[in-house]
């Protein structure tokens, strides 16, 4: 439902001086910091109907407002998108991004610590990989008579290894004729493509093969690259954190290798940048925050995640920004590497 223009006011008043002093706000300091041309007594009236309608909360009942999950929403859907970092500090970005003449991990580390530091909470980026991983090549490394170490390279440098135990005695030799027979056979090609390929296999080679594949599918699986995250220590200062138990929580939480995907699965209809917002996350561990959540990559390649994980009563229009900005200068990254 939409607020009056006043009410929206006073509301946009009380959000953005809370995410300021982390402090309730009271009617009197709206009406006397703010030149909204209406009388104290009016200002405690929108006050009342704001928290009647759900926008705000009080401690108790002569405490100043809160804003709760849904004044953030409604904040978030009306205020601009485009002014929350200056062109200077864009600028600054870009120029720090293209001065690492290094491997695309290194940016990528980079790139989290910025965006950290611009937003004063913590900042994630992962990895960017397809969705479906290909075939490059294996080595075979004989380790015993039966006994064999796989080494599978898959696309965007992925490399994983396995202890094979052989049904049949083999040696080096061997083992490595094997290696180049598959690698001819399925170069490129993803676990259902080696599956259904219709290649004449000894039963050692149909061994590997099924180990191959089984590999490759349990890859593709995996919803998101390796995670760089930064500025931890920056949200746990805020006063949400400060001699709270929430603050231990929240360290075991993100030591958790699966924390990433639980809040970051995309809605189908999804696209650009997301904001989610308290009690809008899935994981109940993260419902006294705010995730802003954007993707970066190629088209119809490799994609990666770019977010900042803070309080609710976060900088909204600053950490939209830099997210925005930081995931169009990752995306050039990308194109440059893959």
């Amino acid at each position: 439902m939409a607020l009056i223009e006043r009410r929206e006011a006073v509301l946009k008043i009380i959000i953005q001086s809370y995410i300021a002093v982390a402090k309730p706000i009271a009617s009197k300091a709206v009406a006397g910091d703010y030149d909204l041309k209406v009388s104290p007594a009016t200002i405690r009236n929108d006050m009342a109907y704001l928290e009647e309608e759900g926008y705000v909360t009080r401690p108790h009942p002569s405490a100043g407002a809160i804003p709760t999950d849904k004044a953030y929403r409604y904040y978030v859907e009306s205020v601009s998108r485009e002014a929350g970092i200056s062109l200077a500090e864009q600028y600054l970005i870009a120029a720090l991004c293209q001065e690492v003449e290094a491997a695309i991990e290194q940016r990528l580390r980079l790139a989290a610590s910025l965006l950290a530091d611009l937003v004063q909470n913590v900042a994630v980026v992962t990895q960017p990989r397809t969705s479906q991983c290909y075939f490059k090549h294996i080595d075979l490394v004989a380790l015993h008579d039966f006994l064999a170490l796989l080494i599978l390279v898959l696309s965007e440098a992925r490399v994983r290894q396995k202890i094979l135990s052989l049904k049949t005695r083999s040696n080096q030799d061997e083992l490595t004729s094997l290696a180049t027979k598959l690698n001819s056979a399925y170069a490129e090609m993803n676990s259902d493509e080696i599956s259904a390929a219709k290649v004449e296999l000894s039963p050692q080679q149909k061994q590997v093969t099924a180990c191959i594949t089984d590999m490759m599918a349990a890859e593709s699986k995996l919803g998101l690259g390796r995670p760089y995250l930064e500025g931890l220590h920056l949200m746990l200062s805020q006063p949400e954190f400060a001699n709270s138990p929430r603050a231990l929580n929240l360290l075991g939480l993100f030591e958790k290798t699966d924390w990433l995907e639980s809040v970051c699965s995309p809605e189908p209809e999804q696209r650009g940048i997301r904001v989610i917002i308290g009690q809008e996350n899935r994981d109940e561990a993260f419902q006294d925050l705010s995730l802003i959540i954007g993707e970066y990559g190629v088209k119809n390649g490799a994609k990666g995640i770019v977010g900042v994980i803070g309080p609710k009563r976060m900088d909204y229009t600053r950490a939209i920004s830099s997210v925005d900005c930081l995931s169009s200068l990752l995306s050039e990254s990308v194109a440059e590497y893959m």
